[in-house]
């Protein structure tokens, strides 16, 4: 059955005619039941609400508009942990707070409370925000679903506004993370006067639905261009994380798990890997240890882990310098 707190609430919504507030205690029961794969109960609570004549109806039982909203974004796998990533503190810690209040949902909601579940990333490309989102829904264990812009995006007056619903309508029926990369390009400025009315009644869309949106579902957004986001964007979310570039200190941690984890002595440090390497993102630094990773099993191990992780060095060296057009035509390009 459904927990304590969740039933007096939907008393007490049902008994002050709250129908909004009884509709997001019914889809809370109905999505608390399916993480617990009480299916048949979810069921049977779907169906006595749709041959309820009071109106109130959860998303998703219009089989049809379920399955168009399944169109319109990608399950991964999560496979990155929070442990694998490197982050500023402050940002670790408010991390942890939202997992926590997720983890004890129950609790906060007998004090009246819900847990957060709205977070706005922000910072340059390469550092972390999909990883981030990714490693959210690993430690919480729900789905981790990608936004599909490409599918999203109609070329026809209110095709995307619909498809926007359909999407919301199926996210709301189970405990997930929803993951929008490259936000900006649906929460444009609406004061852009450059913008089309089209986009600006879709941005007027999704932050109706982001505000609809129950708390056992986390809404994570990532941008690289937090100025072209709409001013109202902001406040929707309860929290805006910066993932700045690394350090040299940042990259030297990171190289750090990366020697400790081959166990033998290399004769060189994680400072100087990260000083030999410079300003790189996240990204780069995690496809250089790949690298080295590649050619340690294509050699089948018989050449030296310190001899490849040089040679790999000096590749990662020259592919930083850049190459000006007249190079190219001499003499070749140098990577």
């Amino acid at each position: 059955m459904a927990r304590g707190d969740l039933l007096v609430s939907l008393v007490r919504a049902s008994v002050s005619g709250d129908k909004k507030g009884l509709r997001s205690v019914v889809e809370s029961i109905i999505a608390d039941e399916k993480g617990k794969q009480h299916t048949v109960l979810a069921d049977r609570l779907t169906r006595a609400l749709e041959a309820n004549a009071n109106g109130v109806r959860v998303p998703g039982q219009n089989v049809g508009a379920g399955h168009r909203g399944r169109d319109f974004i990608a399950e991964i796998t999560p496979r990155r942990q929070l442990d694998d990533l490197v982050l500023p503190e402050t940002c670790r810690q408010a991390v942890d707070q939202l997992v926590e209040e997720q983890q004890r949902a129950s609790l906060l909601r007998t004090h009246g409370l819900d847990p957060r579940h709205r977070v706005l990333l922000v910072g340059p490309p390469g550092n972390g925000k999909t990883s981030l989102a990714e490693a959210i829904a690993e430690v919480l264990a729900v789905p981790f679903f990608i936004v599909r812009y490409e599918a999203m995006i109609g070329s026809y007056l209110g095709e995307t506004a619909t498809r926007l619903k359909h999407m919301f309508d199926y996210i709301r029926t189970t405990p997930s993370v929803l993951f929008f990369d490259e936000f900006d390009a649906l929460g444009k400025e609406r004061g852009d006067i450059h913008e089309t009315g089209e986009i600006k009644r879709v941005v007027t869309s999704l932050l109706m639905h982001v505000d609809e949106l129950p708390s056992y579902c986390t809404v994570i957004a990532a941008t690289n261009h937090s100025e072209l986001l709409d001013r109202a964007v902001w406040r929707r979310f309860q929290l805006r994380l910066g993932l700045p570039a690394p350090t040299k200190q940042d990259l030297t941690r990171y190289f750090e798990r990366f020697l400790n984890s081959v166990n033998t002595e290399l004769g060189i440090s994680a400072e100087r890997i990260a000083e030999r390497l410079g300003t790189i993102s996240y990204a780069e630094a995690e496809e250089f240890v790949l690298d080295i990773r590649r050619r340690d099993v294509l050699t089948i191990q018989e050449r030296p882990l310190k001899r490849t992780i040089e040679e790999q060095l000096c590749l990662w060296e020259l592919r930083a310098q850049p190459v000006s057009v007249d190079d190219g035509v001499k003499g070749g390009f140098n990577a």
